[in-house]
């Protein structure tokens, strides 16, 4: 893929299935808590297409294929009392990285938000990877003292 290529940002559809789930393996490959599942991703991002209150997914396209993604998981905080949204799934394929495709993608997702009444993005990256961080940080995010803890059911 060209960087001249027009882009087109959206969301994503059922049909973008299996895009999206190709997109989530190659994301979760390189994860270190995480490791790819089809069946899982494929139910995961079904339910989340077919609730929109629950989130939306949003993609890049070009020339009609998804190229990249990411996830808005929607939920209200008692803090600032309203909604807010967990930023999850910020992929693009690694066949187009390099072409500021994700950065594009962030800046409508971030708008999106905005438009959506979202107060707050969250998002969860590795400690260790200080390139994520580095673009998490160029789009205004900041890393909080809070600590991450887990408990799987």
């Amino acid at each position: 893929m060209t960087a001249h290529a027009t882009l087109q940002f959206e969301h994503a559809t059922l049909a973008d299935l299996p895009a999206l789930c190709a997109l989530l393996a190659q994301l979760f490959a390189q994860e270190h808590e995480f490791s790819p599942d089809h069946a899982a991703q494929q139910q995961g991002l079904s339910h989340i297409l077919q609730h929109p209150d629950i989130g939306h997914i949003l993609v890049a396209r070009q020339q009609g294929q998804v190229i990249a993604m990411v996830s808005l998981l929607f939920t209200i905080s008692t803090a600032l009392g309203g909604r807010v949204a967990l930023l999850e799934d910020m992929v693009v394929d690694q066949t187009c990285r390099g072409l500021g495709i994700g950065s594009q993608l962030l800046t409508f997702a971030i708008a999106h938000a905005r438009q959506q009444a979202i107060q707050r993005l969250t998002l969860l990256t590795d400690q260790d990877n200080q390139a994520g961080q580095h673009f998490y940080r160029k789009h205004g995010f900041q890393p909080s003292g809070m600590q991450v803890w887990r408990l799987i059911l």
